[in-house]
């Protein structure tokens, strides 16, 4: 699959799997943006605009829920995360109900919409609910993947997409690339640390394991594409395999990523974690490019928090 904005995958998805009648789609007005309007065209009688009104959006999935229906409901990840959160919690998580909320937007890359449409913090919020999944795939055809577990899996998702086109990570896989909700997947093995990342910056971490490689620093890097239920498994082995944990998403390094490998290392396996990410501030406006230099987030910069940790770690 080649580089493709996560939202878009998300869009071809719905159509891919939409011919199963039991699959709903909903939307707060933004179909043309979050791609749920590619759904809308091929199956009309199984889409609702609910226009700008999160919460009913929300409640309403709720309802149609409880009578056998898939339903997906998408707007921007601010308003999909946090304007509604008690109809998710009360509504839809309280009673367990098959409702996924797939949030487009998400992160610094969301751009020029500025500060009020990056929402940073919604992994931290959505985990923190009971009986809620919480994915972060990190290209196209991961994205693929998570909606089809979705759909076969019953119960709450959150699944956390993007606006901008990312490249590819799981391209030389096809259709075939390993998934599956609450298992990490190990991309590059090494024992001088682990670099353990989601949505973005995954890629990020394989650009920075290059980096590290070329200068005799051999780095495990992992995919930890499920927040919620994260894969303890992938955590202790990381922990007692290379000592030194480095985790790298695009969101605040409170409550989201970082936070749930801290409490995974704190209870089965103490070693040393950095968390790299966005550090208790809002966004701004600017290219995503620019965007992720201001705020630290290449590959270049992830290296050196490598380095900087394995120094820290030797003493």
């Amino acid at each position: 699959m080649s580089d493709m904005a996560t939202r878009d995958a998300y869009g071809k998805a719905l159509v891919e799997f939409g011919g199963d009648e039991k699959i709903v789609v909903m939307d707060a007005d933004l179909s043309g943006s979050t791609k749920t309007g590619d759904f809308k065209k091929v199956y009309p009688d199984r889409f609702f605009n609910m226009g700008i009104a999160e919460g009913n959006m929300m409640a309403t999935a709720a309802g149609i829920a409880t009578c056998g229906k898939t339903v997906f409901c998408s707007t921007f990840a601010t308003f999909a995360s946090e304007r509604p959160l008690e109809q998710i919690r009360n509504s839809i998580c309280y009673p367990n109900l098959n409702v996924k909320v797939c949030a487009t937007h998400a992160g610094l890359t969301v751009g020029e919409d500025g500060a009020s449409h990056q929402c940073l913090e919604d992994m931290a919020v959505m985990r923190a609910i009971p009986n809620i999944r919480v994915i972060c795939p990190s290209d196209g055809a991961s994205t693929r993947m998570a909606i089809k577990a979705a759909i076969e899996e019953d119960g709450p998702f959150y699944i956390r997409l993007g606006r901008a086109k990312v490249p590819s990570v799981y391209g030389e896989f096809g259709e075939d690339i390993p998934f599956t909700v609450g298992k990490a997947n190990t991309l590059k093995d090494g024992l001088d640390l682990t670099i353990i990342a989601c949505g973005i910056m995954v890629k990020t971490a394989l650009e920075a394991y290059a980096i590290l490689k070329e200068e005799g620093i051999n780095a495990r890097v992992i995919d930890m594409h499920t927040i919620k239920p994260i894969d303890k498994d992938a955590v202790v082995k990381a922990s007692k395999d290379t000592g030194l944990i480095v985790t790298a998403e695009e969101h605040t390094i409170n409550g989201g990523l970082g936070s749930a490998v801290c409490e995974v290392v704190c209870e089965a396996a103490p070693c040393p974690v950095k968390r790299f990410g966005i550090k208790d501030k809002f966004g701004k406006s600017g290219t995503p490019k620019a965007l992720l230099e201001a705020y630290h987030l290449t590959s270049e910069d992830l290296a050196n928090e490598c380095r900087k940790a394995l120094r820290e770690s030797k003493g």
